[in-house]
């Protein structure tokens, strides 16, 4: 009978469900059931489970799972022989009472030999439980386990759950599965559309679950949804083409049950108003698709998606119209009273607001980051003023009334005032451009002012936040300094800025008040801070900065591909900026593909080896600066020698101009002088002067591959 297999069909039928957190419930309810009947031993096609949600529901449904558990064997280790019966034979107190505990006569018991002795067993078969019996238990684990962070209760229930509970199907096969979940008991009735069809649904079978729903207008495959989300919108789009992303479709598909597009129109005059404030009420505040021209223009069309097949679309094409409309009139009102105020005339406001209670306001970080900008623009060949300018008012559109009500619009908002006033286009793209990359996969600021001010802004919340002890720790960054850490890397890297790292969290550590310096030091035990060497702190954090910036480049160097121990070696040789850094680390990678790579690699390994413990022995004498030919005995060493001092020579220019690529190439070509000089040569000679000059022939060769990274690590 535990062979039989039938079809498995778990629904729970709730209140509207919080849509952004729909797939990540019904995902993690899925995943639950399935591992909960694979724990207890259920055999079932789990690989074939699939994944149900809509805004009232979550389901799951395995085509085939077993009407039972297989038999069970049962084994239970009792006391041992040896201490169990005395010498007739008479069976203990303790063994008595295990048989007894068991079920059965001391005689049933069976021994087991172990390497420590022999040991009483209750060995037994028993018949597997039925699915049945086990799948209450294994919903509620399920639900205790899902990603809810705050439950709720409902009427005079003890039970809690993310929203109110309704119903509660269990079918396998065609039978219902009897249990009590949350208070509910499991029966055959699911709930049809809110509107469509208001009266309980009755479903026969697991099988037919999907359809019936269908046929009361619930569409409950999340993928079917999507796609017919999509399919609306592009049937009523009109006057342009709808923008439908990814995270949109999936909010409204995770809204609706039966999605139905409706298109729409807004006042032209509105259309004065940044087009990104628009869409910002549209799609996050409305859940309504754009519809753009084909140059890229937002135009007055736009789309809903209504959860009802109206007899009368245009009292719902109203509805939608009639809620946007006084969104999109306030967002008009706060442009126009915007513009009659110079974004300067905010810088007064920002002395008010506090950025950290020991950094200051955000004026004071406004006036630290203007003179990292000046400094670092001066470096790069920016236009100083117009960084100075830029960092200057990249914080005032924080004042203005749009961003006020739309604060995902900062720096946006800034461009466009900025614009509007008259200021250079490369100042008004920076107060945007340096808040990039926003976000996983953006990209950088595409302008140089706007990269120098990217760069001076993180440069500074980097070094005051670790200044005042507020640095990452776990998973908690409140700040979000590894963002900041890798936005500000990637910006030097894939702008080619070659700043010295180091030098610059210098400078802005020195700009850093002493106050957040000594706030960032734990008090001593006698509650009081400690002394603290200003000049030594700042020295520490920078380093310790740096070190944070660099472990960011691990994840974005091995999505491209590298490998950690490339990237150990070039980090092993310490470049002073973040360009030179990466050029090295592909000319590493193009290296580790060649075949002498290898051999190489090894060579220089044993190398540092030999050279290490020469340092490390005691009273050994010191390794010559320079190779001596006169002390060659052998012509492998001469070749080498000859070899190395060639390829330096071809490959000074190389390094001068950074080509690393085409210094390792080059210097790839040593691999047959290397290899025979180890074959051939005994580096640890009697003869000190022989034994000096070889070590100083093998200390050179460290050095020029040295130069471009440590080989070795590879």
């Amino acid at each position: 009978m535990a062979d039989k297999r039938l079809p498995l069909l778990i629904e729970l039928g709730t209140e509207e469900l919080p849509p952004k957190a729909l797939d990540d419930l019904a995902g993690a309810f899925a995943q639950g059931i399935v591992e909960g009947l694979r724990k207890r031993g259920v055999a079932a096609g789990y690989d074939a489970a699939k994944t149900y949600a809509s805004p009232r529901r979550l389901a799951v449904y395995l085509p085939d799972v077993a009407i039972a558990q297989p038999e069970q064997t049962v084994e239970r280790r009792g006391p041992a022989v040896a201490a169990s019966l005395g010498a007739d034979g008479t069976p203990s107190k303790a063994l008595v009472g295990f048989a007894q505990s068991c079920g059965v006569d001391v005689a049933a018991l069976e021994r087991l030999e172990t390497d420590k002795g022999a040991w009483f067993v209750f060995r037994a078969v028993k018949p597997g439980q039925a699915t049945a019996t086990l799948l209450p238990e294994v919903v509620v684990e399920s639900l205790k386990a899902l990603p809810i962070p705050k439950a709720m209760r409902w009427g005079n229930r003890e039970d809690s759950f993310v929203r109110p509970v309704h119903t509660l199907l269990m079918l396998h096969g065609a039978d219902v599965v009897d249990g009590q979940v949350l208070g509910l008991s499991s029966g055959r009735l699911s709930s049809g559309h809110r509107f469509h069809h208001p009266e309980p649904v009755s479903v026969a079978d697991a099988d037919s679950w999907l359809d019936t729903l269908r046929q009361a207008h619930v569409i409950a495959d999340p993928a079917e949804r999507r796609q017919r989300v999509v399919d609306e919108v592009a049937r009523v789009a009109t006057g342009g083409v709808p923008r439908l992303g990814e995270g949109l479709l999936a909010e409204i598909a995770n809204l609706t049950e039966w999605p139905v597009a409706i298109a729409c129109t807004f006042e032209r005059e509105f259309l004065d108003v940044p087009p990104e404030a628009l869409v910002t009420t549209m799609e996050t505040n409305q859940k309504f698709v754009p519809v753009f021209a084909a140059d890229g223009r937002l135009t007055e069309h736009f789309i809903g998606v209504a959860n009802i097949d109206s007899r009368d679309p245009a009292e719902i094409r109203k509805g939608f119209e009639r809620v946007i409309r006084p969104r999109f009139a306030d967002a008009k009102f706060f442009w126009d009273a915007d513009l009659k105020t110079p974004l300067a005339d905010h810088q007064e406001g920002l002395k008010s607001v506090t950025y950290q209670q020991s950094l200051g306001s955000l004026w004071d970080k406004t006036v630290r980051v203007a003179e990292l900008a000046r400094v670092i623009a001066n470096r790069v060949g920016v236009d100083a003023g117009q960084a100075t300018q830029a960092a200057a008012l990249a914080k005032c559109d924080l004042l203005t009334r749009m961003v006020g009500e739309f604060p995902e619009l900062q720096g946006v908002m800034g461009r466009y005032y900025a614009t509007r006033q008259g200021l250079p286009a490369d100042v008004a793209d920076a107060l945007d451009s340096f808040y990039q990359p926003r976000f996983g996969g953006d990209a950088i600021a595409a302008g140089k002012v706007g990269q120098v001010l990217a760069v001076a802004e993180r440069l500074d919340t980097l070094a005051g936040i670790f200044a005042v002890g507020l640095k990452p720790s776990g998973n908690k960054d409140p700040f979000a300094l590894r963002r900041a850490a890798l936005g500000l890397a990637r910006t030097l890297i894939e702008a080619g800025l070659d700043i010295d790292l180091r030098a610059a969290l210098s400078e802005a550590f020195e700009l850093v008040p002493e106050a957040a310096l000594v706030a960032g030091v734990k008090p001593g035990k006698d509650g009081k801070p400690p002394a603290v060497d200003i000049g030594a702190r700042r020295r520490e954090l920078g380093d310790e900065v740096q070190a944070f910036v660099l472990e960011r480049l691990r994840g974005y160097y091995a999505d491209q591909g590298f490998s950690a121990d490339q990237f150990e070696a070039v980090i092993a040789v310490s470049p002073s900026t973040l360009p030179d850094f990466d050029r090295r680390l592909r000319a590493v990678g193009e290296f580790a593909r060649r075949p002498e790579a290898a051999s190489l690699a090894a060579a220089n390994k044993r190398v540092a080896n030999i050279l290490r413990k020469q340092a490390e022995e005691a009273g050994a004498a010191p390794i010559p600066g320079t190779v001596d030919p006169a002390h060659f005995e052998l012509d492998a060493e001469r070749a080498l020698h000859a070899a190395l001092d060639a390829a330096r020579a071809e490959t000074k220019g190389m390094l001068a101009s950074g080509d690393y690529m085409g210094t390792l190439a080059r210097l790839a070509a040593l691999q047959g002088p290397v290899d025979t000089f180890f074959d051939d040569v005994l580096v640890n000679a009697d003869n000190a002067a022989v034994r000096g000059n070889r070590l100083a022939l093998l200390a050179q060769l460290k050095a020029t591959f040295g130069a471009i990274a440590d080989i070795s690590r590879l």
